[in-house]
């Protein structure tokens, strides 16, 4: 059994201002016992990166609708990676086409959930990639 729950930080990116998918998959993951920081809309790269740091989160979330999902996994994964937490699982989720998918693993990305994906299927994911 773990010492602590998991530590999710789930984010809003750049300037897409719609946050209800965040905050009901916030809430799914809070029902399933995991402690989630939600940072709020509009943050930047470099921001997400801290919260997490000093949220000492296991796993970072991030929400987005934009269409602007490949560049800010990039920014996402080289912050994370020149801060040295390129260890911490991240996850996405949101409006992304079926064919960035394979792209976004291949950057680095360890699942991703659309809009389709089971609430059962990101507790479990995140769970298994946890412990």
């Amino acid at each position: 059994m773990r010492e602590r729950k998991i530590r999710v930080l789930m984010a809003k990116v750049g300037l897409d201002g719609h946050d209800k998918g965040a905050i009901v998959v916030t809430n799914i993951l809070k029902d399933a016992g995991m402690e989630v920081i939600y940072t709020g809309l509009r943050k930047k790269v470099a921001q997400v990166i801290n919260i997490a740091i000093q949220e000492d989160v296991d796993v970072i979330g991030i929400s987005i609708l934009s269409g602007t999902h490949l560049n800010v996994a990039g920014k996402i994964i080289d912050k994370m990676k020149e801060n040295e937490i390129g260890h911490k699982v991240l996850i996405m989720g949101g409006v992304i086409p079926d064919e960035d998918i394979p792209i976004l693993e291949k950057m680095g990305v360890n699942a991703i959930f659309t809009q389709s994906a089971e609430p059962k299927e990101m507790v479990e994911f995140i769970e298994k990639a946890v412990t």
